[in-house]
């Protein structure tokens, strides 16, 4: 299994943006499908974004889908995911997984590896 780290949450006003990292170490992360998920306090995580390991193929929550953008970088073992537009709503603890040879799917149950988780509070 990998060992993830996330990085680039923080306080921003509606409308804004941030770049979210997560670093990879201690696999081969060129082969793991690579997550990002989200958790607000008093729900259930729900999925965000996914990058399949071949790096071709994106899928995003409809309520991201044009505001955020997944991408890898297997040079730097990074993950990243911009978000663009960012709304009250978008307030969530936000964490990367990791799933090796993963097929893309978006249930949290099927990636391995996470995240500490980095915190991103959208003010209105």
């Amino acid at each position: 299994q990998v060992q993830l780290v996330e990085s680039g949450g923080g306080l921003v006003q509606a409308g804004g943006s941030l770049r979210l990292s997560c670093a990879a170490s201690g696999g081969t992360f060129s082969i793991y499908t690579m997550g990002w998920f989200r958790q607000a306090p008093g729900k259930e995580r729900e999925f965000v974004a996914l990058i399949h390991w071949t790096g071709g193929i994106t899928y995003y929550a409809d309520s991201v889908k044009g505001r955020f953008t997944i991408s890898r970088d297997n040079v730097k073992n990074t993950v990243y995911l911009q978000m663009n537009s960012l709304k009250p709503e978008d307030t969530a603890v936000y964490h990367c997984a990791g799933d090796r040879l993963g097929y893309g799917r978006r249930s949290a149950d099927e990636y391995d590896s996470w995240g500490q988780g980095t915190q991103v509070t959208v003010s209105s």
